[in-house]
């Protein structure tokens, strides 16, 4: 069983605790920069990536958890959480946490009516269920940074060490094998 650490300070965190949880895996909601210890792995959820940026820094857990996610934490980042991770925003010069060599566009699908569900080859695992809400996608890659999924030719899935950047939300289907990716 694992410790996952699971960024609360806004958005759709609790339907990751539910999935981790029936892995058998211990949650703890990460609110305040004392949450932040002794965790196997984080997730950093979908929801609005500007207000979570500014809430990691208010709450001075910016710099402890970018600390862990450079030394190597298993790390899940999901629609907004990729965008936290990225290096790059197209045409936004904001950087989050800059861990993640890619280029990423923020609501590269448009507004809530552009939302949708799929079906699409992931990795190593075959297909996997994917609902995209206010989606990102990744415009453009490192070279070192290994592609796990494309949906209509763009990048919507990638791992680069120890992060796993979603475009998606896996929470939100039943299938747990991107967790069992993240935690084992």
């Amino acid at each position: 069983m694992a410790r996952v650490g699971v960024l609360a300070v806004q958005g759709a965190f609790i339907e990751h605790e539910n999935a981790l949880r029936e892995l058998g895996h211990e949650c703890v909601e990460l609110r305040q920069r004392a949450d932040i210890r002794n965790l196997d792995a984080l997730v950093l959820p979908g929801g609005e990536s500007t207000v979570q940026g500014k809430l990691l820094r208010e709450l001075e857990m910016f710099d402890p958890l970018r600390e862990l996610i450079v030394a190597g934490l298993p790390t899940l980042g999901t629609c907004a959480g990729l965008i936290l991770l990225a290096t790059k925003l197209d045409a936004d010069p904001t950087v989050h946490f800059g861990t993640f060599p890619a280029t990423v566009r923020r609501n590269a699908y448009g507004r809530q009516l552009g939302s949708f569900h799929t079906r699409a080859p992931f990795g190593d695992l075959g297909e996997v269920d994917m609902t995209f809400i206010r989606a990102p996608y990744i415009v453009e890659a490192a070279p070192e940074v290994e592609i796990l999924a494309k949906v209509d030719g763009k990048i919507v899935a990638a791992q680069y060490k120890n992060q796993i950047g979603l475009a998606f939300h896996p929470e939100l289907d039943k299938d747990r094998r991107i967790y069992t990716m993240l935690v084992g």
